[in-house]
């Protein structure tokens, strides 16, 4: 089998999807080779991330990469998120195919985008 029950799940019955209106950090990333845009938004409280919500445009592995990658953060600090990997984001999905790892990368760097915005608008945390 090409993908994972785990892959399978999240594809069909993505967590987390939307935005967050009044988000602390958002970010967006995109693969220009597949076609794949990836957009996070964190809401952050006392440096722990409260809320997390994503819009990808992309294939299947990404829509799960994505939706696993919030799991993963949601309720962690912004400095546990910061050290999410794309191989823990792959490893928790059990595995993804190996043209398809980008998109684990992907939610990696979204999540580092949505991090460095809230940054810029709250140099000192929140």
């Amino acid at each position: 089998m090409l993908y994972s029950e785990k892959v399978m799940d999240h594809f069909m019955n993505p967590r987390n999807v939307g935005e967050i209106e009044d988000a602390d950090g958002v970010g967006e990333v995109g693969n220009a080779k597949c076609g794949d845009i990836m957009r996070m938004y964190l809401k952050i409280d006392n440096n722990i991330i409260t809320d997390v919500k994503f819009k990808t445009f992309g294939c299947g592995s990404a829509i799960a990469s994505s939706s696993m990658a919030t799991e993963l953060i949601k309720g962690k600090s912004v400095d546990e998120a910061l050290e999410l990997t794309n191989k823990a984001v792959t490893e928790a999905l059990d595995g993804l195919p190996a043209h398809k790892l980008h998109c684990s990368v992907l939610a990696e760097e979204a999540i580092k985008a949505a991090l460095d915005d809230f940054y810029k608008k709250y140099p000192n945390g929140k």
